[in-house]
C-alpha cells in the first residue's frame, strides 16, 4: 500500500499530517529514509519505522475477552460502557468489533476481531457453530425441560428454536445449575427458552464458541490475543 495510506491507517493523523511526517524524513523503510508519500510498501515484509518507533502492522487481530456484566456488546454507545472500551488503547487503530453479542447482564467469552469473514463464519446460522453457556435457574429442571430443549422450544413470538442441549449439573428445588449448548443466537434466546418453560435465568455465562474456550485465568474485563493454536482451530 501507499506509505501515506499506511501511516494514516496506523493513526499518525490525516493524509495531510502524514505527508508532513514523510517529507521531513521521519520515516525509514528497511533502514532507508523515504520521503516519497506515494512510495509503495508491504508492511508485512518491510521494517517501517517512524521517528524511531517501528510500526506494528497486522491486517487482522483476534482478542478473547472475559466480558463482565453491565457492559454492552457494541463498539460505541452514548449511555453505556462498550466492550471495546475495555481494550488497551493500542487496539484502537484496528477497529475491532464483537463477534455476535452477549446480553448486558451476561458474562463470559466474547471474541473481538476485524476479520469480517471469520465473524460471518462463526455467527451465520447455516454454519451451526456450537455456543456453550452455564446458567443458574430459579427452580429445578425436569426431564420435560430437557426434552423440550432437545426438540426445540417455542418462544413467545411463535419462533421454534433449533434443537439445544440442556445438561443439569446441580438440581435443587429452589435453584439449578445447568449447561446449555445452542447453535443460534436469537435476542435473549436462552432467557426466552427458559421463560417458555416458566423458569427464570438468574445468571448466565458463555464458556465456549466453536472450538474457542474461555481462558478462565482471564479476570472479568480482561482480554488477550488468541494463541496460534486457538486461531488455527477457529479458521479450520
Amino acid at each position: 500500500m501507499r506509505l501515506d495510506k499506511l501511516l494514516a491507517n496506523e493513526g499518525y493523523g490525516t493524509r495531510k499530517d502524514v505527508k508532513k511526517i514523510i517529507k521531513k524524513g521521519s520515516v525509514t523503510i528497511d533502514d532507508q529514509v523515504i520521503k516519497d508519500v506515494s512510495f509503495h510498501v508491504d508492511p508485512t515484509q518491510s521494517d517501517v519505522i517512524v521517528d524511531g518507533i517501528e510500526i506494528d502492522y497486522r491486517e487482522f487481530v483476534y482478542l478473547m475477552l472475559n466480558k463482565p456484566q453491565g457492559v454492552i456488546s457494541a463498539t460505541e454507545d452514548d449511555r453505556h460502557e462498550c466492550v471495546t472500551d475495555l481494550l488497551d488503547l493500542e487496539y484502537d487503530k484496528f477497529n475491532l468489533f464483537p463477534v455476535g453479542r452477549l446480553d448486558k447482564d451476561t458474562e463470559g467469552l466474547l471474541l473481538l476481531t476485524n476479520d469480517g469473514q471469520l465473524a460471518h463464519q462463526l455467527t451465520s446460522p447455516k454454519h451451526k457453530v456450537n455456543k456453550l453457556y452455564e446458567a443458574v435457574i430459579d427452580q429445578s429442571i425436569t426431564d420435560e425441560d430437557i426434552q423440550a430443549f432437545r426438540e426445540g422450544v417455542e418462544l413467545e413470538d411463535g419462533y421454534v428454536t433449533k434443537p439445544a442441549e440442556l445438561t443439569v449439573q446441580h438440581n435443587l428445588e429452589e435453584e439449578a445449575e445447568v449447561l446449555i449448548t445452542i447453535t443460534e443466537g436469537k435476542f435473549h434466546q436462552i432467557k426466552r427458552m427458559f421463560e417458555a418453560r416458566d423458569k427464570q435465568v438468574k445468571y448466565l455465562k458463555r464458556l465456549q464458541m466453536g472450538s474457542l474456550k474461555l481462558d478462565e485465568s482471564l479476570e472479568l474485563g480482561e482480554a488477550r490475543e488468541l494463541t496460534e493454536d486457538e486461531l488455527n482451530q477457529l479458521l479450520n
